[in-house]
């Protein structure tokens, strides 16, 4: 059985850092794909980052710059290094796994496990 767990949100100032774990169980694929969501109340489900199994990322281009992707295989990590939060970063963050390779930032239609999602508040 496939288990995504978020965890590392909180509430932080404008400028500050947090960041988004994702402990991954059940899961592993050599072509796999590991993305960053985000959601904020009122707006539809927003790509944020995504990395492979050949370590490409990609990120939207609101967070291109202040936000990292990486993970941890050893750990069955997938992290979300987060800088110079700001107001409009304010969101529930939501990890995913995809079976299958990504080419590009891809949408979420692209993966096929998710987590229950971890909430970020950033106060101006």
């Amino acid at each position: 059985q496939v288990q995504l767990v978020e965890s590392g949100g909180g509430s932080v100032q404008a400028g500050g850092s947090l960041r988004l774990s994702c402990a991954v169980s059940g899961f592993s694929h050599s072509g796999r794909c590991m993305g960053w969501f985000r959601q904020a109340p009122g707006k539809e489900r927003e790509k944020v980052a995504n990395i492979d199994s050949r370590g490409d990322k990609n990120f939207a281009t609101s967070v291109e710059g202040r936000f990292t992707i990486s993970e941890d295989n050893a750990e069955n990590t997938l992290y979300l290094q987060m800088n110079s939060l700001e107001p409009e970063d304010t969101a529930i963050y939501y990890c995913a796994a995809a079976s299958s390779a990504c080419l590009g930032l891809v949408p979420h239609s692209h993966y096929d496990y998710w987590g229950q999602g971890t909430q970020v508040t950033v106060s101006s």
